[in-house]
């Protein structure tokens, strides 16, 4: 599986976060750095994905602050640990976009809507959207890069897929190696 998509340092690359960078709890939500748990091996990953891409974002629907199961301080205090450990590895995840809304809210932040890639154009005005891949490892992370222009990447998990993706791959690292190839 290799991608021969031309992508070097004037490419963005926009990640999904549960089930693509933490274990993804079914049903529930990950609250605190406790029960953020990594993928294998995707903080080197994302290190190695920072030197090829010149910038990366994650972009992640938290329904569980709609909800009031956890507080904008939680999410934030979650993302600090994942990016410090990127960086610990000598990688940067440029910025962490979140969706807060509930399903079913009119959002145009909320996930397979766009606006969390608008937002993060607007502080990167760099970004051309032809030139970025979005992974993700659900239907919305697919139709949100599909409806930009971006290729996109999906992440195999347990759900059903009702939409098909550019690839498909096992991990993030899977991934890299792809673009490595």
């Amino acid at each position: 599986m290799t991608m021969k998509w031309g992508i070097d340092h004037t490419w963005t690359l926009f990640l999904d976060r549960d089930g693509v960078i933490n274990e993804r709890l079914m049903n529930a939500y990950v609250r605190s750095v406790e029960e953020f748990k990594f993928l294998p091996e995707v903080p080197e990953t994302i290190a190695q994905l920072s030197h090829i891409f010149g910038r990366v974002f994650v972009v992640t629907n938290q329904q569980g602050i709609g909800k009031g199961l956890m507080t904008e301080r939680n999410l934030q205090e979650v993302h600090a640990y994942m990016c410090a450990e990127v960086e610990g590895h000598g990688g940067k995840i440029d910025f962490c976009y979140h969706a807060p809304e509930m399903d079913g809210d009119e959002s145009v932040l909320r996930k397979p809507r766009p606006g969390m890639a608008f937002k993060a154009q607007s502080h990167f005005p760099q970004i051309q959207f032809e030139r970025c891949v979005m992974v993700g490892d659900s239907d919305s992370d697919i139709v949100f890069g599909q409806q930009l222009g971006m290729k996109t990447v999906r992440v195999r998990t347990v759900e059903p897929i009702g939409i098909a993706a550019d690839t498909t791959v096992n991990s993030l690292n899977e991934f890299l190696k792809g673009l490595e190839e």
